[in-house]
């Protein structure tokens, strides 16, 4: 099975033979390339264009993350899964504003909808959230469908969000973590720095996924396809973010595994420390790993999976086969 390379600490990155060889202070480690999904680097680390082109030969994508464990930039090897009818598609989808408003009211219902269903969750569990479902459930039934211009729906998930956010303070009332308001660059307190690193990681794990198949990343509906780099990972992510990186953050910190004592604070900026890094990524491939029963395909399928599902889907609607649907958790 293929797994993802976690590269915390600094030292060599380089090709030896058929294997991808890390060396550090502790010694070598060999990773045969098969067994290799992608590569996250967190520290400092050495390589050369001979384990580049290595990389592309193999189709691994590699996802750099700077000092803060923010997102930096990936080395995303030349397409292989060309197709051009799927990126005339995928571009006519998106010059024509009413296909367009479309797919990006369906990023923001899918995502809206796993929010209810994490408030839901934790309201079972005695937790005073009504008001924020309310609000939340008239933004997703009211506002929006009432949406009539592409920029409309992202309005609408940022207010959805916030809210959203400030039931975290609900949630972990009885944990030392708190937030005042939303930070993102750089964040301000351990919860921000929190949800930073784990959204971080959602977006390039949707990323990895993109390249397995015919679609284009350069190309989004709900964030607008400008000069950056990439934007399908980015409307994807908003409705994996609930799923994957906030029931990963409420099971470190109800399982007390993470503490405040992870995070570090210099001049105004929280950082995560290694240790805190290390167990965030292991839960969160612990997670991708799990899987569930799928009702439609009736079989189970791993959460990992899940987000090639996603992508499959939204190809059979770009090229007129199947209305695109997103992926709600039914728990």
């Amino acid at each position: 099975m293929e797994k993802t390379l976690y590269l915390f600490s600094s030292g060599r990155l380089q090709r030896k033979d058929n294997t991808i060889c890390v060396e550090t202070e502790g010694g070598k480690r060999y990773f045969p390339i098969e067994s290799v999904r992608d590569i996250y680097v967190f520290g400092e680390v050495d390589l050369n264009k001979k384990l580049l082109e290595f990389l592309e030969e193999k189709e691994i994508i590699l996802h750099f993350f700077g000092y803060y464990g923010n997102y930096v930039g990936s080395f995303y090897p030349r397409e292989h899964y060309d197709s051009g009818y799927l990126i005339l598609k995928q571009a006519e989808h998106y010059l024509d504003p009413v296909l367009r408003l479309g797919l990006a009211r369906k990023f923001v219902e899918g995502a809206l909808a796993n929010m209810l269903q994490v408030l839901r969750y934790y309201q079972t569990r005695g937790k005073e959230l009504q008001s924020f479902i309310d609000t939340i459930s008239s933004f997703l039934e009211e506002a929006l469908p009432r949406c009539v211009d592409v920029e409309e729906p992202m309005a609408v998930e940022g207010n959805a969000r916030k809210c959203y956010y400030e039931s975290f303070n609900i949630i972990l009332a009885d944990t030392p973590f708190t937030m005042e308001r939303r930070s993102k660059h750089p964040p301000a307190d351990p919860l921000n720095a929190l949800i930073s690193f784990g959204n971080s990681l959602v977006y390039t794990k949707i990323l990895t996924e993109i390249y397995r198949t015919h679609l284009d990343p350069r190309i989004g509906y709900l964030h607008a396809t400008n000069f950056r780099r990439f934007t399908l990972n980015l409307d994807l992510a908003e409705i994996f973010k609930p799923i994957y990186a906030d029931r990963v953050l409420f099971s470190l910190i109800g399982r007390k595994m993470i503490d405040v004592e992870d995070f570090e604070n210099k001049g105004g900026i929280c950082l995560l420390r290694e240790r805190g890094r290390r167990l965030y990524v292991q839960e969160l491939e612990g997670k991708l790993q799990s899987t569930f029963y799928h009702r439609r395909l009736k079989r189970n399928v791993s959460y990992q999976t899940l987000m090639r599902l996603e992508l499959y889907k939204l190809e059979k609607h770009l090229i007129g086969e199947q209305t695109y649907e997103p992926f709600v958790s039914r728990w």
